[in-house]
């Protein structure tokens, strides 16, 4: 079967998810039933898979749906545990103290504490964390969800301290010979973990290049679709504080990559960060002055399709005296385990250890395990139990918090328990007698023969599909990591800035995750949306697919084609594009613009 061909195939579980779930806004529950067994087809009677390794992909994948609800169970239960205890009203005043902006409380809490989370747990922890509490401050579920996948982009390569490139980049090149060749000739011969640095510093240049209009377009996309006006520019008008705290955490993050490794740019500069400018905004540095701050309509007036199932109500606790320190006190602990749980070797190493597991299924090799104490869902439901008691909490409230936590997490249940099985059994499905490479590596291969030394404008798009049907940017970066870099030297080309390339597409491809989606979804109430969330994500995927690509081509053909080249035009014409729509947006500050 041809290149070309073969690519199609592959394409088409990825095309039924687009077509069911974005073009006819089916919920994922009735949607992705249908995508799982389109791909099941295609294991069995086009790479003729064995239904063996198709079943145990697909047992695989329900252990990792498990892993999922857990997770997405224990960020709900903290959230209404909070807010049974009358924290959450505390934490709502206290942000409205620091502005009544909603564009300088989205930035805040989604960018840079979303940052800092991701950091130290990854995995989609960010969503799990910052959506809720974005919906316990009175945004709109879809408006949420929006801004928590947004994020999910600059800070993705470096989340759960370096995973994406200490294992997704490491595994997908350290056992090729002609990848450890390379790197004894770049002068890293004995120093793996050099070399592996030296890729992270690109991956970090890229995305500090990229993240520094991230909070700008995560305002812009907020005011245009959830807004009164429907205006995308007044989201703009907040331009310098969205830089401002652009810089903040991209800073420190790149100076990170650069003199420490891959491991704590996203932890420590989400951290730097969210010091430096919640400190800056309390003395009213770049923040809009109150007369001018954006907030939502009316919640009479919203679209009744924004708005989900959890429902954040804590006026009867009123009454409840909490100071301001000990209502963040569970959010502070969230961080600070999520943080030693990933930093101290032997604590990590004794909490992995503890799982159940099923070993090499139904004889094809594959294993699936369930962390119980590793995973980040532990560290909810444990500082959800220590609030119950530092708040001291009435029982019956405690139980009621347990009690629409399960209900939430239930919902969630149906999508996932297709989504991410097909996910499996579309990157197991090597091995087959039909002889093809896994459907990614097909898919990849197809594209490359259309572009040639195009290549590196596609690379993160590629990364990007990846991570939409594998869910993670280290199980994309392990997939094709290999691929890219091969890809590079056949084009002539440094091919460690083709892997760093795939590195930022598979972080950017958190925005359009479908499991993704579904769970930080979930979290909100808002299930059987997912695909309403899809089509406002995805524009900022193609920005930030288009962006590190176009600077890529320019960077690796600069000393064959000069500066003047397709790729130093695309990027500077989409930074000029941004340029003219931050001056129009102060110019015009008064107006509707759509």
């Amino acid at each position: 079967m041809s290149t070309g061909v073969l690519a199609l195939l592959s394409f088409l579980p990825i095309l039924s998810v687009m077509v069911l779930l974005v073009g006819l806004r089916w919920p994922a529950s009735r949607a992705m039933p249908i995508c799982y067994v389109v791909a099941v087809a295609l294991a069995l009677f086009v790479w003729q898979v064995p239904g063996a390794q198709v079943a145990a992909a697909s047992v695989k994948g329900l252990v990792i749906t498990l892993t999922l609800l857990y997770i997405i169970f224990g960020a709900i239960l903290l959230l209404n545990t909070l807010q049974e205890s009358g924290a959450l009203r505390v934490i709502r005043r206290g942000f409205t103290d620091i502005s009544p902006d909603r564009r300088v409380q989205v930035i805040i809490i989604a960018w840079l504490f979303g940052s800092f989370i991701e950091g130290s747990a990854g995995f989609g922890a960010p969503a799990t964390v910052a959506v809720p509490l974005l919906v316990g401050l009175g945004f709109p579920g879809m408006a949420a969800v929006t801004a928590g996948m947004i994020i999910q982009s600059t800070p993705v390569s470096f989340g759960a301290v370096g995973t994406p490139i200490k294992v997704g980049v490491d595994g997908g090149l350290s056992s090729d010979a002609g990848v450890q060749a390379f790197a004894a000739e770049a002068g890293y011969a004995g120093d793996w973990d050099g070399f592996l640095s030296s890729i992270g510093l690109k991956v970090a240049t890229l995305h500090a290049c990229t993240g520094i209009l991230v909070p700008l377009l995560l305002c812009g996309i907020m005011t245009r679709f959830y807004g009164k006006n429907r205006s995308f520019l007044e989201g703009l008008r907040v331009w310098k504080f969205a830089l401002f705290a652009a810089l903040a955490m991209i800073v420190p993050y790149l100076l990170v990559a650069w003199q420490m490794g891959p491991e704590f740019p996203s932890l420590v500069g989400g951290l730097a960060g969210l010091l430096i400018v919640v400190t800056a905004a309390r003395r009213g540095l770049f923040v809009p002055p109150p007369e001018e701050a954006w907030d939502f309509d009316e919640r009479a007036k919203w679209n009744p399709l924004w708005t989900g199932k959890l429902e954040i109500n804590d006026d009867h606790h009123a009454h409840r005296k909490i100071g301001m320190f000990r209502a963040w006190l569970p959010y502070v602990m969230v961080g600070g385990l999520l943080v030693l749980t990933r930093l101290i070797p032997d604590l990590k190493s004794w909490l992995a250890a503890q799982k159940v597991g099923l070993s090499d299924l139904f004889g094809t090799g594959l294993n699936a395990d369930f962390k119980f104490l590793y995973l980040p869902g532990a560290v909810f439901i444990v500082v959800s139990l220590l609030t119950f008691l530092l708040h001291r909490m009435e029982w019956a409230h405690y139980k009621l918090a347990w009690k629409s936590s399960l209900k939430t997490t239930a919902a969630a249940s149906v999508a996932l328990v297709f989504t991410v099985p097909m996910v499996q059994v579309f990157i197991n499905s090597a091995g087959g007698e039909a002889g093809y490479a896994k459907m990614p590596e097909a898919l990849a291969a197809g594209v490359a023969a259309l572009t040639g030394g195009a290549w590196p404008i596609f690379a993160p798009v590629i990364g990007g599909l990846g991570a939409f049907v594998a869910g993670s940017n280290t199980v994309s970066n392990m997939m094709l990591s290999l691929f890219q870099f091969k890809t590079g030297q056949a084009i002539g080309v440094d091919p460690t800035w083709i892997v760093a390339l795939q590195a930022v597409g598979g972080a950017a491809g958190n925005m359009i995750c479908v499991h993704n989606i579904v769970a930080a979804s979930a979290v909100a109430g808002l299930v059987g949306k997912e695909g309403l969330v899809i089509r406002k994500t995805a524009l900022g995927f193609l920005y930030y697919a288009l962006l590190p690509g176009s600077l890529g081509y320019s960077i690796v053909w600069w000393s064959q084609k000069g500066f003047f080249n397709v790729g130093s035009f695309l990027a500077l014409g989409i930074w000029a594009c941004a340029i003219w729509l931050i001056v129009k947006a102060n110019r015009s500050p008064s107006s509707s613009e759509h």
